[in-house]
C-alpha cells in the first residue's frame, strides 16, 4: 500500500537540473518508484473538468506519472508558479504569457484552444441608455488591466474610431468591477466569461459588443521550457487528454457544468452559458496563432503595458 510522506535529502533522485524542484521520486512500502508532476489550474475551465473526471491521472499513472493539482487564483499567479518551478505545465488566457514573457519568463506555448471571441464582451446595466460603442465617448468603463478585455476594448475603440483616451478607465479586478457595476459607479464593464454570464443572468446586464470579427480569445497551454524538453512525450499526452476532454464536454455540456458548479460556486445554468462559448479542441500552436499572439504583444507594447517589445515565436518550441 502506498504511503505519503515528506522527502529528505536521502530519499530524492533529481533526475534534471530543470525537475529538481518540481518533480520528485517518492518510494513506497512496495520499493517501486513514481513521479509526480505539478499541474497548476484555476477555478474555470478545461483543466478542473480534467482533475474532476481523472481521466489525464489514469493516463499518466500508466506512465508511472502521477499529478499534483495546484491551484491558483489567476493567470498571473500561476505563470509566476510555473516561473519559480512550484508547477510545469498550466493553463492561461492570452495576456498573462505577454507578460510572463516579458518579465523574462522561462515558459513556453505548447497548445491552445480555438478562438472563443463570443467568450468576452463589453456589457452596460440592464437600465443603461447606452445602445452603442461611439455613446461611450467620456463615460466610465471598467476592466481588468493587461487582461485579455484590455485588449478586446482596445479593438472595439478602435473599430469605431475611438482612443482610450476618449473614455474614463477604470481598472478593477473582477470581483470589484462587479461591484462598481452593481452599483452604478461605472457605464460599462469589459469583462469575460464566467462573470460575463453571470453578470447577464444575474444582473440582467446588456452586451454592446462581444469579441467577434475583432479578437480570437485564445485559451493556451504552457509549460516550463527546461521541462517541455526533456520530457515532450509527457506533453503529447497531456495534450492528447486536453483534447479528448474538450470532445467530451462539447458533448455533455451540462455535465460539464455540473463539475465546475462546487469549484466555481456558480449555477449550472450560468457555467453552461460559459461552457458553449469555449473554443473546443486542443491543438499545438500554429504559425497563425503565434501570429495572432503577437498583434496582441504589440498592441500591450504600444499602450506601454510592457516595457519592451517581445517575440511571441521565441516562447514557442521548434518541432
Amino acid at each position: 500500500m502506498t504511503r505519503s510522506f515528506q522527502p529528505t535529502w536521502k530519499k530524492i533522485t533529481i533526475l534534471s537540473a530543470s525537475l529538481a524542484t518540481v518533480m520528485m521520486l517518492s518510494a513506497c512500502s512496495k520499493k517501486t518508484e513514481s513521479t509526480t508532476l505539478n499541474i497548476g489550474y484555476q477555478k474555470y475551465g478545461l483543466l478542473p473538468i480534467i482533475k474532476a473526471r481523472g481521466d489525464l491521472d489514469k493516463a499518466l499513472k500508466q506512465k508511472g506519472i502521477n499529478i499534483k493539482w495546484v491551484e491558483f487564483p489567476a493567470g498571473p499567479q500561476l505563470l509566476e508558479g510555473l516561473n519559480v518551478g512550484s508547477v510545469v505545465f498550466g493553463e492561461a488566457g492570452e495576456a498573462p504569457p505577454i507578460f510572463a514573457q516579458a518579465a523574462n519568463s522561462k515558459l513556453v506555448y505548447i497548445a491552445n484552444q480555438p478562438a472563443a471571441p463570443k467568450a468576452e464582451a463589453l456589457i452596460v446595466p440592464k437600465d443603461s441608455n447606452i445602445r452603442s460603442i461611439q455613446e461611450l465617448k467620456g463615460k466610465r468603463v471598467v476592466l481588468n488591466k493587461g487582461s485579455n478585455v484590455h485588449y478586446l476594448l482596445l479593438k472595439l475603440l478602435e473599430a469605431n474610431h475611438l482612443k482610450l483616451s476618449d473614455i474614463d478607465v477604470v481598472y478593477l479586478p473582477p470581483a470589484d468591477a462587479r461591484a462598481a457595476f452593481e452599483k452604478g459607479a461605472v457605464d460599462a464593464w469589459v469583462i469575460w466569461d464566467p462573470f460575463f454570464a453571470a453578470a447577464e443572468q444575474q444582473l440582467g446586464a446588456k452586451v454592446l459588443a462581444t469579441g467577434e470579427n475583432l479578437v480570437s480569445n485564445h485559451q493556451f497551454y504552457l509549460a516550463d521550457r527546461e521541462f517541455a524538453e526533456q520530457h515532450p512525450d509527457v506533453l503529447k499526452t497531456v495534450v492528447n487528454e486536453l483534447n479528448t476532454t474538450t470532445q467530451w464536454v462539447s458533448q455533455h455540456q451540462t455535465d460539464a457544468a455540473k463539475l465546475l458548479e462546487q469549484q466555481t460556486g456558480l449555477s449550472t445554468e450560468i457555467l453552461s452559458t460559459s461552457i458553449s462559448r469555449m473554443g473546443f479542441g486542443v491543438k499545438p500552436i500554429s504559425n497563425e496563432v503565434a501570429k495572432e499572439q503577437q498583434y496582441v504583444a504589440d498592441a500591450f507594447y504600444q499602450q506601454k503595458l510592457i516595457p519592451n517589445k517581445i517575440n511571441i515565436q521565441a516562447a514557442i518550441l521548434a518541432h
